[in-house]
């Protein structure tokens, strides 16, 4: 039934969830027909902004993918609609997406735009999409954005797993940290996030001046020069935020360098999905901070889990993947919720008056104020279980959101 390369707590999680995912599936569905009028089955537009090519073009697939595979699992509806997805290419992000946005909201009139990978794209399409009163229910990175009136996050504040994790090596690595992002505004926010806890729970930068180290994106592909300083520098530990093929080259680059030797930490999505496909063996040993793991203990989470594996061939589901499924999640109850009267306006509010969200990560709910999650962080490791490396969690952090 099972590939030999399948993680053997992933086998454990599909052989138990895969009756309670179709299980799942069928009372969402009823659940969110019941919410509709006799109107129900009026097709119904949704955008989804992913990265399908650029330098995230290794995160993009799995957003759209694990939206994709929450509509496979409710009959391709969301409260009672069937849907018509609309994709567009993010690519390097930022202007490149506003195009892609305006054409959604001026030409196909989506009820909602979801996806959107990179922290530019967020605050290039936002404000269109405010302006027309269109939610965007985003699954990356969320930099801080002034209004927020039609901005709801599935992921997390992009200073969030930084700030997560410097507590974490403030107390457990024995002398200095050398830290390291990519020179643009999710890269500052995300080293941000880190350096404050850090050096408020007492620990010390190894960088020259005390300040972390940004590379320019996305045009460094060669790491090992910025490597080199770390072994000179005397840093007992490495802590980093990079994604997509900045992470795969960053991995690769560490795992061949004089710093190999020097425990590598960093916000989770530097193993995620493909990426860690990509950066195989290189990847052993990291260590790093998320607000998912497959191996979470919920029914939720099982039943995620098994539909992600039974149409991946046993794959482990990554958290981009993750955060996509709960914002088709999201958009089923707030559509069923917003009933008869369906207009972009009628979901975004009927997104704001959502309590708890039963979601594989745990249950969580958004901030009234930032629209962001109020949830648990994990320690994770990439260390092997089974026969494949994967992403093991080995601790909790803190419950962040505001």
């Amino acid at each position: 039934m099972f590939s030999s390369r399948v993680p053997a707590r992933l086998r454990a999680f599909v052989a138990v969830g895969a009756v309670t995912a179709l299980a799942a599936a069928g009372c969402s569905s009823s659940t969110s027909s019941k919410g509709s009028s006799a109107k129900a089955d009026s097709p119904i537009t949704i955008g989804l902004i992913t990265a399908l090519t650029g330098s995230n073009k290794a995160l993009g697939p799995d957003h759209l993918n694990g939206f994709q595979l929450y509509l496979d699992n409710h009959g391709n509806k969301l409260g009672g609609h069937t849907v018509k997805l609309d994709v567009g290419d993010e690519a390097n992000g930022g202007s490149a997406a506003v195009p892609v946005a305006k054409k959604m909201i001026e030409q196909d009139h989506v009820l909602a735009i979801a996806g959107i990978v990179a922290t530019p794209t967020i605050q290039a399409v936002v404000p269109i999409a405010t302006a027309a009163g269109v939610p965007v229910v985003n699954t990356g990175g969320r930099p801080t954005v002034k209004d927020v009136s039609h901005l709801w996050t599935m992921s997390f504040m992009s200073t969030d797993p930084g700030g997560a994790m410097g507590p974490y090596m403030a107390q457990n690595v024995q002398g200095s940290v050398y830290a390291f992002g990519p020179d643009y505004q999710g890269g500052y926010d995300q080293l941000r996030g880190f350096t404050d806890s850090y050096t408020k729970a007492g620990g010390k930068l190894a960088n020259d001046g005390g300040k972390p180290t940004f590379t320019p994106f996305p045009t460094t592909s060669d790491f090992t020069p910025y490597l080199a300083k770390v072994k000179a520098s005397g840093a007992k530990a490495i802590y980093c935020f990079y994604t997509g093929q900045s992470a795969i080259d960053f991995v690769k680059d560490w795992s061949q360098s004089d710093a190999k030797g020097i425990p590598l930490y960093a916000a989770g999505f530097i193993t995620e999905g493909g990426t860690l496909k990509a950066e195989g063996s290189a990847a052993d040993g990291i260590t790093t901070s998320m607000n998912y793991s497959p191996d979470i203990s919920s029914a939720a989470n099982r039943a995620f889990v098994s539909a992600w594996s039974q149409k991946y061939n046993g794959s482990s589901p990554p958290a981009t993947a993750m955060y996509s499924w709960d914002a088709a999640s999201v958009l089923d109850q707030a559509i069923a919720k917003a009933g008869s009267n369906l207009t972009p306006e009628t979901v975004n509010a009927a997104i704001k008056a959502l309590g708890q969200i039963d979601s594989p990560r745990g249950t969580w709910q958004l901030s009234a104020d930032t629209h962001v999650p109020v949830q648990k962080w994990y320690l994770r490791k990439v260390e092997m279980d089974g026969t494949a490396l994967a992403n093991v969690k080995i601790g909790d952090l803190a419950t962040i959101g505001s």
